[in-house]
């Protein structure tokens, strides 16, 4: 697969001493390591949401040769486990995740599916301790102050904040960032072209994407162009917004 931004990561073992039990643990510290400073990177997390396998890694080929190599599969679309499966095993450079994670029984299939981060639709301590416990990254919704501080002391490695439009869009974001420089934000809800790179000056991490990268048109007339430009638009935003001035005022790097 063409990639804008290739990840590489090592191959897992299997474990059969408590020394290949060790290195294992090594590689998917570094693995999770690795997908964390991808996201925080790349900025974006597009979430896929489509009826079957061949649409979802048509979708994933496109935003990768687009530069970003980042998916998170909604687990609330029919057969998600096999296409996050699909996505994890044909193109391992790819950050397949996993969305709307309810529980821990979910979570399992989930990573048997090949899934590198887990996203848990509110503060569930179970579901990121299982995260946590697997080395994969963990993503947390929540919507107000209190949540947001929660889940972050309870170990996410993001916080999404979701519905972000419908209480104040970017401006909420600086509000949560102001008191909480530490937290890595996502902005979900109301990221569009026009929006993105105010969510980044705010001090956004990253932010959540869904039909305004990839449009239902797109995948069901197969435009890889689409998706292709949009995604490379999206990433130079991104980019841009980051070496904006006013970034140094919420704590971003330069």
């Amino acid at each position: 697969m063409e990639a804008g931004h290739p990840v590489q990561f090592a191959p897992r073992a299997n474990p059969a001493t408590d020394a290949d039990q060790g290195a294992t643990r090594g590689t998917t510290i570094a693995k999770k390591e690795q997908a964390v400073r991808c996201i925080e990177e790349i900025g974006i997390i597009p979430g896929i949401r489509v009826a079957c396998a061949e649409d979802a890694l048509f979708a994933a080929e496109a935003l990768c040769a687009g530069g970003i190599p980042i998916v998170e599969i909604t687990m609330t679309v029919p057969s998600s486990a096999e296409v996050l499966a699909e996505v994890a095993s044909k193109h391992p450079e790819v950050i397949a995740g996993a969305g709307t994670v309810w529980d821990v029984e979910m979570a399992h299939r989930c990573v048997d599916a090949g899934a590198m981060f887990l996203t848990s639709p509110g503060v569930d301590a179970e579901v990121g301790e299982f995260a946590r416990k697997r080395n994969l990254v963990a993503i947390t919704e929540a919507l107000t102050p209190t949540e947001a501080l929660r889940a972050w002391k309870a170990g996410a490695d993001f916080v999404r904040i979701f519905p972000c439009s419908l209480v104040g869009g970017p401006l909420y974001i600086k509000a949560l960032r102001g008191p909480h420089p530490e937290v890595r934000f996502i902005a979900a809800g109301g990221v569009n072209q026009i929006t993105v790179a105010d969510f980044i000056l705010a001090g956004a991490s990253a932010v959540g994407i869904l039909s305004d990268l990839i449009h239902p048109e797109a995948i069901q007339c197969r435009q890889r162009e689409r998706i292709r430009e949009l995604s490379r638009r999206f990433v130079r935003m991104v980019k841009q917004a980051r070496k904006a001035p006013e970034i140094n005022a919420v704590g971003r790097p330069a």
